[in-house]
């Protein structure tokens, strides 16, 4: 592995990860890391506006720079958007970074790192789109192709001159998030949250699967229903009777304080499912076209249930026929959920 150079010290460090949510959540670790090796040093990230409050206000992390990447994303036909985009540059520029630590391992982000002008520019060797000719240092990963994202990043905080444990999630949530959480739930009974929604269709548990385990989680384990997620799941939450539909109702960080109270989280391969994972709550995680291996529930893959079929995991965003998930039934989901608090309530006696 090629170590960075550790002297001097990094006086301004700069994370470019800036998207999606359940990236982000990967990369929080890294945080500490830092920190605990070089606890003078000014840590920015660079993020999305959606992926912001992951890190907004977080302890750890001194500035927060926002990336828009819609818009720059035309940048090429607009020329008001080139303008914008070149700006940024110049102002990434003017911030006299240290080191820039690009997670993100595309043509973009390349670019961007090389614009910083940061003597200690860090990547992935193996990162996409001709991505390492802009780095000063391209460390290798580990192969991508059989570890865990997070087991990634660690690898380059390694090379960083940090530990790679421990592994630490912290999120930016206070007191004023938890009570709008706990106004909109309405009551102080045990309560599963269910998360339909992902970006991709493939991904999906069919809806009315999770229409069918409400009444069962009600009457087996006591817990109401709670459906979270974007303002464009509220017609999935709204197709899931007995169950209260806060999606669009809550913000990030007003949904990770609903995910911290849960007693049970029954999530697709989603944002959500990772901030539920890292909060270290009681967890279904249901995967279908995508490999837990790679990008599932960090440490947790016992709790992923997904169908062994010959097609999975296929990576695709469509599909003529979702097997993997359509044929997927609620029993094999409860019994783990029961497996899942069985273990917490195990963990919360122990210590």
């Amino acid at each position: 592995m090629e170590m960075v150079p550790l002297s001097p010290a990094p006086r301004r460090i700069l994370i470019f990860k800036p998207s999606a949510i359940g990236d982000v959540v990967h990369t929080l670790p890294i945080l500490g890391l830092l920190k605990r090796r070089w606890p003078e040093a000014r840590i920015s990230w660079l993020v999305t506006p959606v992926c912001a409050p992951l890190v907004e206000g977080h302890p750890l992390v001194d500035e927060v720079i926002l990336f828009n990447r819609k818009r720059f994303g035309h940048a090429w036909r607009s020329p008001t958007a080139m303008t914008a985009f070149f700006r940024s540059l110049r102002l990434l520029r003017e911030k006299q970074f240290d080191w820039v630590v690009d997670f993100q391992g595309l043509f973009r982000s390349g670019l961007m790192t090389l614009a910083t002008g940061a003597p200690v520019r860090v990547g992935f060797d193996d990162a996409r789109e001709g991505a390492p000719w802009f780095y000063t240092h391209a460390v290798s990963s580990g192969g991508w192709w059989h570890q865990h994202a997070t087991g990634r990043y660690l690898h380059l905080a390694e090379a960083l001159g940090c530990e790679m444990s421990p592994v630490e999630y912290e999120f930016a949530v206070d007191d004023a998030d938890r009570a709008v959480a706990a106004k909109l739930v309405g009551h102080d009974r045990p309560y599963a949250v269910l998360i339909p929604g992902t970006h991709w269709l493939t991904k999906r548990w069919p809806v009315e699967r999770f229409a069918d385990v409400v009444a069962p989680l009600k009457q087996r384990f006591g817990l109401e229903s709670i459906v979270a997620g974007s303002p464009d799941d509220a017609v999935l939450g709204n197709s899931i009777g007995g169950a209260l539909n806060l999606c669009g109702r809550t913000t990030l960080r007003q949904t990770i304080a609903l995910l911290e109270k849960a007693s049970l989280v029954i999530a697709n391969d989603s944002g959500p499912m990772h901030i539920a994972s890292a909060l270290g709550r009681p967890l279904v995680a249901l995967f279908g076209p995508t490999n837990p291996i790679l990008t599932g529930p960090y440490g947790r893959l016992d709790s992923v249930i997904r169908l062994g079929i010959s097609c999975a995991p296929c990576y695709s965003r469509t599909c003529s026929h979702c097997s993997c998930l359509r044929w997927l039934q609620i029993e094999p989901v409860l019994k783990l959920a029961e497996k899942q608090m069985g273990r917490d309530h195990l963990r919360q006696n122990h210590f």
